[in-house]
């Protein structure tokens, strides 16, 4: 076909308008990656962290994955998107994954009691299902919450001693009363497993997720094997790096065992919210909350936190395990997928998370106006409140209150944020003078403590 003049200048210009486009868009997505680079290697710096890595995945399309820093600070290691992590409770959206995979072949029912799957543990005389296991409302008290098992957690404990630890312990309340965040939960949900395949927690995941989705960097993270592109854990002690305190990794077993990489993250996201992992009906009860006794919502589905991030809807769970602290989040709304994996108990990998996922989608940074308190003021807020699970203290510490050893920054009257962690708001509930509750906002989600002293 000839082209007249006319129509050889529309092309022309067609073309040119076309490239202009083009470099525009390359120079917004450059723009866009420095941001991210920036952002992280202000946080490694800030926190002392040794290494970091990420994976964003926005709308089809890997903006980026890749490692910061040192994944083995001794031998020079530099970390990767393919560096593996403990991911800590991250586990425990594989359990519960792993849990409906089985109700889907009708070999567990999620409304089933739980003493006819685990028998040897005693439900005294009260009823527990299998989704209160995995929704936190069981009222099993979470053995991580007791001081002996901490003075146990190097040894290698069987399955019958921790049994045994969790039912030396009352109930905290009564099951479907309240949510309450319980590691011990899970571990009982990966007995369930066990018990109903009669192959090893570690096995069925192989078999039913790893190999199948090629999740080739993603394993029950024992001592003993040698792992490749395996991570060190740190934590900073007197404004020091050192190593982290040695766990058991048969320990933390269906709640917190398993170590992942950046790459291997995403692939396990966009696998299971596509279909590939459990069936729609599945994956909408991990994504529903959690109705209550009296029907009030919590804000965790199965395995999965449940919030909102500036009005967006997000899907996400945060791991913590010695030396390691990690956040995945998904953003159903938006085709957003935001993996930080760490090696540092100093680091602050969901604050971070929600820097990227801002920068990406666009988003304002949150503001806010520190206003001046003198001690006298602040010393009113002062003590332990308990939120049921574990205490949350607040301390003056040179002229700075802090919760938990996070830097609050008031802001209004018994208002304040966390100075490391915007999105983290905490009100004080006063009577005479005197802080009785605090309660603590972050993401849409609200938590209520009473004062304890």
């Amino acid at each position: 076909m000839k082209l007249n003049r006319c129509s050889r200048s529309l092309v022309a210009v067609t073309f040119l308008a076309g490239a202009r486009l083009a470099s525009s868009v390359e120079t917004s997505r450059g723009e866009l990656l420095s941001r991210i680079d920036q952002a992280v290697e202000h946080a490694m710096e800030r926190d002392r962290v040794p290494a970091i890595s990420i994976g964003i995945d926005h709308r089809g399309e890997l903006l980026v994955a890749k490692g910061y820093g040192m994944a083995d600070l001794e031998n020079r290691v530099p970390a990767t998107e393919h560096t593996v992590y403990r991911i800590g409770s991250v586990t425990k959206q594989f359990t519960a994954a792993a849990i409906l995979k089985l109700a889907e072949q009708g070999l567990v029912s999620l409304d089933g009691r739980i003493e006819n799957y685990v028998p040897e543990f005693p439900v005294r005389d009260f009823e527990i299902t299998i989704a209160q296991l995995l929704d936190h409302t069981s009222g099993i008290k979470g053995y991580t919450e007791m001081p002996e098992f901490w003075e146990k957690s190097r040894l290698d404990l069987t399955h019958e001693q921790m049994v045994a630890l969790m039912a030396s312990a009352p109930f905290e309340f009564e099951p479907g009363e309240r949510y309450q965040y319980s590691n011990s939960a899970y571990y009982l949900a990966g007995l369930v497993i066990e018990n109903v395949t009669e192959k090893t927690y570690a096995e069925l995941l192989q078999e039913t997720f790893f190999e199948p989705l090629g999740l080739f960097e993603t394993h029950y993270l024992y001592d003993g094997p040698i792992i490749p592109n395996r991570a060190k854990g740190y934590a900073v002690e007197n404004n020091t790096v050192v190593n982290a305190e040695p766990l058991s990794m048969l320990l933390p077993y269906a709640a917190g065992s398993l170590g992942s990489s950046a790459h291997d993250l995403l692939v396990w996201q966009r696998a299971l919210t596509s279909g590939r992992v459990v069936n729609d009906e599945s994956f909408e009860r991990m994504t529903t909350p959690t109705t209550l006794n009296d029907g009030d919502e919590t804000d965790y589905g199965l395995g999965l936190g449940l919030s909102s991030l500036d009005g967006h809807r997000k899907i996400s769970h945060g791991g913590g395990i010695n030396g390691f602290l990690t956040d995945v989040a998904w953003y159903p709304d938006d085709a957003l997928f935001v993996v930080v994996l760490t090696n540092s108990a100093s680091s602050h990998p969901g604050p971070l998370a929600n820097q990227l996922t801002r920068h990406v989608l666009g988003l304002d940074e949150p503001e806010f106006r520190r206003i001046t308190m003198d001690e006298d003021t602040l010393r009113r807020y002062v003590g332990t409140y308990n939120p049921g699970r574990s205490p949350i203290p607040v301390k003056l510490e040179d002229g700075t209150l802090t919760l938990a050893s996070q830097k609050l920054v008031p802001v209004g009257a018994d208002e304040f944020v966390a100075e490391l962690d915007p999105d983290l708001r905490i009100v004080f509930e006063m009577e005479a003078g005197q802080a009785v509750a605090i309660r603590t906002i972050r993401e849409g989600n609200e938590q209520r403590a009473k004062r304890t002293e």
